[in-house]
């Protein structure tokens, strides 16, 4: 899943420990959501898109498969 955690939280000049701190998490779990090595929880990404006053779909984007001229 891609996200624009990192681009957030450095337009805020926020340490990802400062992100954790405000969202009850870890700093590795932030780093791992940012790196996209793991996919928040449904809460989580709330709290996530509260923190930044955005909605999940203005963070988070779903990996989406290529398009295929073929219907299903």
């Amino acid at each position: 899943m891609k996200n624009r955690l990192r681009e957030l939280r450095a337009a805020r000049r926020w340490s990802q420990a400062d992100l954790a701190d405000r969202c009850e998490v870890s700093r590795q779990a932030i780093n791992a959501i940012e790196t996209e090595r793991y996919d928040p929880s449904l809460p989580l990404a709330f709290t996530i898109a509260d923190v930044f006053g955005l909605t999940i779909e203005e963070i988070f984007q779903p990996d989406r498969p290529e398009a295929t001229d073929n219907p299903i």
